[in-house]
C-alpha cells in the first residue's frame, strides 16, 4: 500500500470517512503522520470555535466584572474563579457525568455526551473565564485621560464602549489573550483523556499519537510527531494574532505598539 492509498483511506479518519478498523500491524510513517494529522481535525475544531464563543463571553464576563450591580458583580466573580481555580481535567470529568445524569431525565442532553459538543462546552466556558480576567485587568488598564477625552466630546454608554472602551481594552490585552489562545488549544488534548469517549476510535491527535505508542511500545515516533504538528498549529495562531495585533495599533507610532511575546505556560 502507498503513502497515498494510506492518506486516502485515513486522512479522514477521525471523522468517520475512511476505513472503519485502525490499521493493527506493519506500521510505517505515513500510517503515524496521516492518522495524527487526521486527528488534528478535532484539536482545531474544538480551538476556534470554544476561541470565538468564548471571546464574546469574556468580553460580557470582564464588563460584569467592573459592573456597579452587585449580583452581576459577584455572578462574574464567581464564574471566573470556578474555572480558573480547578483543573481542566477535572472540570472534562464532571461534565460528561453530568450530562450522562441530564441524559438520564430528558433526551435534550443526549449530544452533550458526546466529545464534539460536551468537552466544547467545557472548553468554551473555561477559555472565557481565563479572558474574562485578562480582558478586566486590561479594562482596569485603559488611561483616564481616554475616557475622558470620550467625555468631553459627548460619548456615553454603548457608543463611548464602542469606539473607546473596547477597542483600548483589546489593544491591552492582546499579547496576554495571544498566549491564552495558544493554551486553548494545547489544552484540546485533553478531550479524549478525560471522561468524553472516542467513539468507534474518532479521536484527536493525542488519541492516534497514543494508539501508535501503545501498539509499538516506542513512543519516540508518534509523540515528536505530534509535537510538530503543533508547532506548526501555534505558528499559525502566532501569525493570525500578530496580523490582529498590528490591526488594533496601527494608530500608534511604531516605536509604541505593543507586541506579541510567547511566554510557555508550564502550569495552568
Amino acid at each position: 500500500m502507498s503513502c497515498w492509498d494510506i492518506i486516502a483511506d485515513y486522512g479522514l479518519r477521525s471523522i468517520g470517512i475512511g476505513e472503519r478498523l485502525l490499521p493493527r500491524s506493519d506500521f510505517t510513517l505515513c500510517h503515524q503522520f496521516t492518522l495524527i494529522g487526521s486527528g488534528l481535525i478535532w484539536n482545531i475544531y474544538f480551538g476556534v470555535i470554544a476561541l470565538i464563543a468564548g471571546f464574546f463571553l469574556a468580553t460580557a464576563v470582564a464588563m460584569g466584572k467592573a459592573s456597579r450591580n452587585v449580583v452581576i458583580r459577584k455572578a462574574s466573580e464567581w464564574f471566573i474563579f470556578v474555572f480558573r481555580g480547578s483543573p481542566l481535567f477535572i472540570q472534562f470529568f464532571f461534565a460528561y457525568f453530568l450530562f450522562l445524569a441530564l441524559k438520564s431525565q430528558s433526551d435534550i442532553f443526549g449530544a452533550f455526551t458526546a466529545a464534539w459538543l460536551g468537552a466544547l462546552v467545557v472548553l468554551f466556558l473555561n477559555t472565557a473565564a481565563y479572558s474574562g480576567e485578562i480582558f478586566y485587568g486590561a479594562y482596569l488598564s485603559i488611561p483616564k485621560g481616554d475616557i475622558e477625552a470620550a467625555d468631553a466630546y459627548g460619548m456615553t454608554g454603548w457608543t463611548r464602549f464602542r469606539r473607546i472602551t473596547w477597542p483600548t481594552m483589546l489593544r491591552l490585552a492582546w499579547p496576554a489573550y495571544t498566549n491564552e489562545a495558544i493554551f486553548l488549544f494545547h489544552a484540546t488534548t485533553l478531550v479524549f483523556f478525560s471522561g468524553f469517549p472516542a467513539i468507534q476510535q474518532k479521536g484527536d491527535a493525542l488519541y492516534y499519537a497514543n494508539y501508535f505508542a501503545d501498539k509499538t511500545f516506542n513512543p519516540f515516533i508518534p509523540y515528536p510527531i505530534l509535537a510538530g504538528y503543533f508547532i506548526v498549529l501555534v505558528l499559525i495562531v502566532i501569525s493570525f494574532f500578530g496580523f490582529i495585533n498590528k490591526r488594533l495599533n496601527r494608530h500608534l507610532p511604531q516605536d509604541s505598539r505593543g507586541k506579541l511575546r510567547f511566554k510557555l505556560n508550564l502550569i495552568r
